[in-house]
């Protein structure tokens, strides 16, 4: 069985940045065992399995580990495919997700921008032990479904973390970082070694949970963002209420085949 694959840069301009996803096309849905071990076999923290239906694509992303319900920069990298790979007609595409509904990217003003659900973070007590984990004590912590936002002072300080990763797996949760940006309204970095991704280098799905809190911090609803990971990427977001706008770009780094 042949399957055609691209590696996408998501969140970016320039190849070698951003984040890099594998998009997967396929013809029927393959068994769930044979999923994950292509998205293994990719060893990239997103791999995004895309199938024709009448209104657009069903999409599923695996991780090198486990299916996940959401991925941001894998759905971006997935609409760039299909933009620029499929001769697309339409400047929208639609996305069928199993766990978050339809999921729209549109292109627009030289971006790829997606619409997702918002999800509003509320206070948390700091577990036990999570300033050791991640190298120093936020001033806040919340959180919301599987992912803990860690507040800090400064976009210095984010920058420098060094998380012990073996303590931070121990929460079983991903784990947002965030502060005030020094050219942004804000920046983060994104670990999640329970679904083996230490760090991901930019997380577009982290942002239905950062656009909320800087919206209502800042009093303002377009928000510039930067992953300031290794790699690093830029985004550009919008609160809409119940939903987020996240756009960004994104370029092609490889076309090939899968022989499974």
């Amino acid at each position: 069985m042949k399957i055609p694959l691209y590696q996408v840069d998501a969140f970016t301009s320039e190849v070698f940045k951003g984040n890099p996803a594998a998009v997967c096309l396929l013809d029927r849905w393959l068994d769930d065992v044979r999923l994950q071990a292509i998205a293994a076999e990719n060893n990239l923290s997103e791999t995004a399995f895309l199938l024709k239906n009448e209104e657009g694509f069903e999409i599923r992303w695996f991780t090198p580990l486990t299916e996940v319900s959401l991925c941001g920069h894998a759905t971006l990298a997935s609409a760039f495919v299909v933009f620029n790979c499929l001769d697309w007609p339409e400047a929208i595409v639609h996305f069928q997700s199993q766990q978050r509904g339809v999921l729209t990217v549109t292109q627009k003003e030289g971006l790829l921008e997606m619409d997702f659900p918002a999800m509003t973070p509320t206070p948390r007590e700091t577990p036990e032990g999570l300033a050791d984990a991640l190298g120093h004590p936020p001033l806040e912590v919340l959180g919301v479904e599987r992912q803990l936002l860690a507040v800090f002072a400064d976009e210095r300080t984010v920058r420098e973390l060094k998380p012990d990763f073996g303590l931070l797996v121990q929460y079983k949760l991903g784990t947002i970082v965030t502060a005030p940006g020094d050219r942004c309204d804000f920046v983060s970095r994104h670990f999640a070694p329970n679904v083996g991704i230490p760090e991901d280098p930019v997380t577009g799905s982290a942002h239905c949970v950062l656009v909320p809190y800087w919206s209502q911090r800042l009093g303002k609803k377009k928000l510039h963002a930067r992953q300031v990971s290794k790699r690093g990427g830029e985004l550009f977001c919008e609160d809409r209420g119940g939903r987020v706008t996240i756009a960004g770009r994104a370029v092609l780094y490889l076309e090939g085949t899968i022989t499974v």
